[in-house]
C-alpha cells in the first residue's frame, strides 16, 4: 500500500516540487491549496490529488484530515510574505496566522493519524529563522517560530513515534522570489553572499524533504536542515 502525504501549499513553489518528487517516489500525494485558481491551473502529476484547504480555518483543516483513514506524513509548505508591508500590524498578524499558527493547526489536526502510522512531519522554516529580514519582520518572526515549534513538537510527540523536522530554504527559484531575481542589483547582492553563486531550485529542497520522510532518516527528529547554498547574512 502506498504511503500517504498531505502537502499544504502544495500547488506552487516548493510545495509543488515536493508533491512532484514524492509522487514520483510512489507516495499517494494530496496537494492542498487555498486557491481554487491554483488548483485549476495545477500542472503536477496526474496522480496528485489537489484539494482546497485554508490553514487558518479549523473546519477546513479538520475536514481534510477527517476525510482520510490513513496518513503517513504531513509537509507544511503553506506560507505568505508581504515584503515592505509587514510593519502594519494587521498584515503582521495575517502572516503569522498563516505561516506559524497555520502550521501548528495542521500538525495538531494530523497528530492522531500520524501516531497510528508512526509517521512524520516536515515543516518549512527559512534561513530567516536565524536572522532577521528588515523588510519582512512578520515572515522572519513566523519562520523563527516554525523552527522552535518543530523542536517542541519533536520532543512532545517522540513517544508517539512521530518524527518532526524542518527544512530551512534559502534563496530558491519560486514565484515568491521572481521580483528579486528580476532586479539585477538585488540578485547580484544575494548571489554575492551565496558561496555556491546561484539560486537554489525547488526540487533541491524537495529532495531533502523526501529524505527526511524516509526510513533513511529514522533517527532524525527536531532538526532544522538549511538548504541555502551556504548563504551568509551581512
Amino acid at each position: 500500500m502506498k504511503k500517504s502525504v498531505v502537502i499544504t501549499g502544495g500547488t506552487r513553489g516548493i510545495g509543488a516540487a515536493v508533491a512532484d518528487v514524492l509522487s514520483a517516489a510512489g507516495w499517494r500525494v494530496i496537494a492542498a491549496s487555498n486557491s481554487a485558481e491554483e488548483i485549476a491551473n495545477f500542472r503536477g502529476s496526474a496522480d496528485i490529488d489537489a484539494r482546497l484547504l485554508n490553514v487558518t480555518d479549523d473546519k477546513s483543516v479538520n475536514a481534510l484530515v477527517n476525510s482520510m483513514d490513513k496518513l503517513d506524513a504531513l509537509v507544511n509548505c503553506a506560507g505568505i510574505l508581504q515584503r515592505g508591508e509587514e510593519y502594519d500590524l494587521a498584515v503582521f498578524q495575517k502572516v503569522v496566522e498563516v505561516n506559524l499558527i497555520g502550521t501548528m493547526r495542521c500538525c495538531v489536526a494530523a497528530q492522531p493519524l500520524l501516531a497510528e502510522s508512526k509517521g512524520c512531519i516536515v515543516n518549512t522554516a527559512s534561513m530567516l529563522s536565524t536572522f532577521g529580514g528588515p523588510l519582512v519582520p512578520a515572515y522572519s518572526a513566523s519562520k523563527g517560530g516554525v523552527a522552535q515549534l518543530t523542536k517542541s513538537l519533536a520532543g512532545k510527540w517522540a513517544d508517539d513515534g512521530i518524527r518532526v523536522n524542518a527544512v530551512a530554504p534559502g534563496w530558491i527559484e519560486t514565484e515568491m522570489t521572481q521580483g528579486l531575481r528580476d532586479a539585477t542589483e538585488r540578485s547580484e547582492a544575494i548571489l554575492g553572499r551565496t558561496p555556491m553563486k546561484r539560486w537554489g531550485k525547488a526540487e533541491e529542497v524537495a529532495n531533502v524533504v523526501k529524505w527526511l520522510l524516509s526510513d533513511d532518516a529514522s533517527f532524525v527528529t527536531g532538526s532544522i536542515y538549511p538548504v541555502d547554498g551556504g548563504y551568509k547574512a551581512l
